[in-house]
This record gives C-alpha cells, sequence and structure tokens, in this order.
C-alpha cells in the first residue's frame, strides 16, 4: 500500500467508481429484459428504502473515521487512531442490526407508505417482501464501509477502489443469475426473482469485506493495526464523542439526499395520479426516475463519489495543518475536476438519450425524455455531493443543516405545483420532479458557498473562469453533434442502429471536445502537464509521450 496526492487519489478513486458504475449500468440492460417494468418497479421501492436505511447506518461513521484517523495521524497520534477504529467497528455494529430490525419487521409500514392506495400494480405485501431480502444488506455494508474509512483516512485508495470492483462484480453475479434462474428457468414468482436480486448486496459487500480484511492484515505495518503499550491521551469518551459529532452532520446529508429521491417517489406517484396517468406508467414513470435513469447518470455521479475518497482526508490534513492556501486550491481544483469531466458527460447523454435508453431498456415513450433531464440534475448533484463533503470536512455543522433542510423543504414544495405547471403548459409533467431537486440543491449549495467565501475567505474565481472555458469545447461538442444528427439520422429502434448511432456521436463528440480543451490547455490547467504525462505513458504503456 501506498499513499496518494490529492490529485492521484481522485483519478484512482473516481477510475474505481467510473468502472463500478459502468458495470452497474450495463447489468441492467439484461436484468430488465428479465424483470420487466413492473419488476423493475418493485426492485427500485426495495433500493430507495434501502438507500435511506444504509444512509443512517454507514454513511456517517466511516466517513468520521476516516477524517478522524486522518486528523490522528498527521497528529502522530497512531495508538488513538487504531484505537478508533475498534470503537467505530463497536458502534456501527448496534446500529447495524438496530437498522435492520427496524427494516425487516417495518416492511409492510413502509410498502404501504410507498404505494398508498394505488392498484393495477405490485401490491404492499410485493414490496415488503423485497424489503425484507435487501435489508440483511444492512448487516454488512456498514462494518465494510468502515474499513473502507480507517485505510482511506491514511490516504490510501487503492484497495478500497478494488474492493468497490468486487463488490460490484459479486452483486451483479447474483442479480443476474438468481434472477434469471428463478424466474426464467423455475418459472417462480417475479417478487422472488427481485427479492434475490436485490439480495445480491449482501453478498457483495460480504466479499468486498473479507478482501479488505486480507488487504489490512497484510499491511499492519502501514495502516498501524497493533496493540500499544502507551496509550495516546484521549479517552474512549472523547473518541465516542468526536465520532458521534463528525457523523451526524454526514449520516444528515445523505439521509437528506436519499429522501430526495425517496420524496420523489412518493409525490411523482401522487402528482402522476392526480394528472390521471394509469397505474402502469405511474409505476414506470417513477421508478424511470428513481432507478433506472440513475442507473444511466452514474457515469456521471460517479465523479463526486470518487472525489470524495480524496477529497475529504485532504482537506482534514490542510485543516489540521491550518494551510489555507492549500486548502483554497484543493476546494477550487475539486470544482474543476468535476466540472470539466461531468458536464461534457452529460451533454452527450442528453443528446443520445433515446438511443441510449433504447439499448439499455428497449422502446419507450417516456424513458428518453426523463434520462434528457435527469442527466442535467446530475451534474447538480455531483457539485452538491463535493460542496457538502468540503464544509463537513471543515465541521461547518450549523451550514450543514440550515442548508440542507431549506433545500429539501424547497423540494418537497415545488415537486407537485412544478409538476402541474409543466403539464399546463405542454412540458412532460415529470420534468417538474427533477426540476424541483436542481431548485434544492442549488439553493443548498448556495448557502454553504457563500459561508466558505464568508467565513474562510475562499474564492471561486478560477473554477468560475474554468467553468467559462469549459463552455468553449462543451458548444463545440453541441454544434458539431447536432449537425451531424441533423444529416446523419438512423432509425434507432433497432438495437444495431442505436450502437452505430452512440458510437458515431460519442467518437466525434469527444474528439471534438478533447482536442480543443488540450488545444486550451484545459486539462494542464487542472491536473497538471507532470501527472498528465505519468498517466499517458501508464496508459500507454510507454509508447506515446507528451511533449512539454
Amino acid at each position: 500500500m501506498k499513499k496518494n496526492s490529492f490529485v492521484e487519489g481522485a483519478v484512482i478513486a473516481t477510475t474505481a467508481v467510473i468502472i463500478t458504475k459502468i458495470l452497474g449500468m450495463l447489468y441492467v440492460i439484461p436484468f430488465y429484459n428479465i424483470i420487466g417494468s413492473q419488476g423493475g418497479a418493485l426492485y427500485s421501492y426495495a433500493y430507495n428504502i434501502y438507500a435511506i436505511f444504509l444512509g443512517i447506518s454507514s454513511a456517517g461513521i466511516p466517513t468520521a473515521i476516516s477524517k478522524m484517523i486522518s486528523e490522528y495521524n498527521t497528529l502522530g497520534l497512531q495508538e488513538a487512531k487504531y484505537r478508533t477504529f475498534k470503537i467505530g467497528k463497536r458502534i456501527i455494529g448496534y446500529i447495524s442490526v438496530a437498522g435492520f430490525l427496524v427494516m425487516f419487521l417495518f416492511a409492510e409500514f413502509m410498502a404501504r407508505a410507498i404505494i398508498g392506495d394505488m392498484s393495477g400494480g405490485n401490491s404492499i405485501a410485493d414490496v415488503a417482501f423485497v424489503i425484507r431480502c435487501v435489508s440483511f444488506a444492512i448487516l454488512v455494508i456498514p462494518y465494510l464501509s468502515v474499513t473502507k474509512g480507517y485505510i482511506q483516512g491514511h490516504s490510501i485508495v487503492g484497495p478500497s477502489s478494488v474492493g468497490n470492483i468486487l463488490e460490484q462484480i459479486v452483486r451483479i453475479f447474483i442479480i443476474l443469475s438468481g434472477s434469471f434462474i428463478v424466474y426464467k428457468v423455475l418459472s417462480l414468482s417475479l417478487t422472488l426473482a427481485v427479492g434475490i436480486a436485490v439480495s445480491g448486496a449482501f453478498f457483495g459487500g460480504l466479499t468486498a469485506y473479507f478482501y479488505l480484511r486480507r488487504k489490512m492484515k497484510q499491511n499492519r505495518e502501514t495502516l498501524g493495526i497493533q496493540e500499544y503499550e502507551k496509550k495516546d491521551a484521549i479517552t474512549n469518551r472523547d473518541i465516542v464523542m468526536k465520532i458521534l459529532g463528525y457523523s451526524v452532520p454526514f449520516i444528515v446529508i445523505n439521509i437528506a439526499t436519499n429522501i430526495y429521491n425517496f420524496m420523489d417517489m412518493v409525490l411523482i406517484i401522487r402528482g402522476l395520479n392526480i394528472l390521471g396517468f394509469p397505474a402502469t406508467d405511474v409505476e414506470f414513470i417513477q421508478s424511470a426516475i428513481t432507478t433506472w435513469s440513475s442507473k444511466i447518470c452514474m457515469i456521471i455521479s460517479s465523479f463526486s463519489m470518487g472525489m470524495s475518497v480524496s477529497l475529504i482526508p485532504n482537506i482534514v490534513s490542510s485543516c489540521v495543518k491550518k494551510n489555507w492556501k492549500e486548502l483554497n486550491h484543493k476546494i477550487n481544483k475539486a470544482y474543476q475536476i468535476i466540472l470539466i469531466i461531468s458536464i461534457p458527460c452529460a451533454v452527450g447523454l442528453c443528446i443520445l438519450s433515446e438511443p441510449v435508453w433504447r439499448i439499455f431498456y428497449g422502446m419507450s415513450e417516456y424513458g428518453p425524455k426523463v434520462l434528457s433531464i435527469m442527466v442535467v440534475g446530475a451534474v447538480f448533484a455531483n457539485l452538491y455531493g463535493t460542496t457538502f463533503n468540503i464544509i463537513m470536512s471543515l465541521n461547518k455543522f450549523k451550514t450543514v443543516y440550515l442548508s440542507v433542510f431549506i433545500g429539501f423543504a424547497m423540494n418537497g414544495l415545488l415537486d407537485i405545483p412544478l409538476m402541474l405547471l409543466f403539464d399546463k403548459i405542454g412540458i412532460p409533467a415529470y420534468w417538474g420532479a427533477t426540476v424541483a431537486t436542481m431548485t434544492g440543491y442549488t439553493i443548498s449549495m448556495g448557502i454553504a458557498t457563500h459561508d466558505l467565501r464568508k467565513n474562510h475567505k475562499i474564492s471561486y474565481k478560477s473554477t468560475l473562469s474554468m467553468l467559462c472555458k469549459i463552455a468553449v469545447p462543451t458548444m463545440a461538442m453541441i454544434v458539431v453533434l447536432t449537425v451531424f444528427n441533423t444529416f446523419f439520422t438512423l432509425d434507432v429502434s433497432s438495437i444495431v442502429n442505436a450502437i452505430i448511432t452512440i458510437a458515431a456521436n460519442t467518437v466525434l463528440g469527444g474528439l471534438t471536445y478533447v482536442l480543443i480543451a488540450y488545444k486550451m490547455k484545459l486539462f494542464d490547467d487542472i491536473f497538471g502537464r507532470d501527472y498528465l504525462k505519468k498517466m499517458m505513458k501508464k496508459l500507454t504503456f510507454g509508447k506515446v509521450s507528451l511533449k512539454d
């Protein structure tokens, strides 16, 4: 194991997350063909509930552990560092068991809260069954997350990144093989097939956990895993209070993010019912927004996830050293890395929403329209996630609560009114839910970034300047692809034509964006010339080198 610099760690972690998310995107093609739209809706119900409970049980404490490990490591408190890890595991154990019991025992109540009195689709018993199936993952994933947090707190991102990929591979294997055998081979119920599929989270997490435990045993000295004779002057009570103090804001932000999705799910169902949509269309649209479009948007949201792995310990380290110039540099660098990659990805997916949806889920009246707005929302979610990783790393807890709850309230208040307004003026009604979420994200980010600028003198001039520069290759890509698709059109109802359309647009649009951005030296400004040369050498096995 070796420590990684901020940019290097961000690139490694983001690359691993991208690989994981690409796998997560690709498996839904055969999976959706196995279970269909009704099974897809059932799957999304279970996972949206699971995400909330996972946020409660594993979002806060593992991240708090990562912060504290980085802090104690910087201060040379090796014994306190390892004791923090052991105490964190004990706390997460209690929370995991409690979360599992609540989720398992109150599954029917949750199912009733989701679908209400709606009839003609999945039943309350079906939803309750799959919620119980996925609840077992709550017993494993939090332990896995704490282990990752300990390793990442040392600014070591490699093992956790490999663990993420391994977890995803095992999970996908269970999802596809389990659902196919149960539903297609044995001809058992769709509900059972989806129940087996959601249990993949348990087996994937267990595999990754055993892998990381093995890596930790092999690197005990590097990670400071040993019993120390001399105890640091930090009590167990101090550690527990610090873990709780650090974790609560992370739990709040994670729950709020998942409640955004859950609230959208419930309000979309209610709003579309008000507008008279049939139950089958309502279930399809809500699952398309909360689950299936999100699967495709993972390629965009992965940048924020990967960034947080490197960002949190690095920001904590800068804070402990009181190096405010370095802190300002890292914050702006984080935003710039996200913007230069996620914006062209979102634009490309928006343009290609119809053929992309065709490949993943087949032809659909609503799917491509949902996807075209969701990819825009994914960019906002990226910036939102990064912003709150920053302010929570700086212990700006009051700002966290204020900004999250104001944004959350605005999202809830605007959901149905915007859906009704959009329907009245001829815009797809379900776009209103996504626009409401983006509005909530924007308000939350505005409050948070204002606080950083006011109290920490963080300047965003370099990021705003970079955003203006990124607009140039982005607009060029839009123009090139618009002209290309005007003269080169294929019927994307054919999967072969859809693949050709996506490939041609990706190559042409990608080359346009990368070449112009390279000529403008945008990559040099963000990643640094030396690191770009190093990456090019690795990617081409030393056969291609960048000139100075």
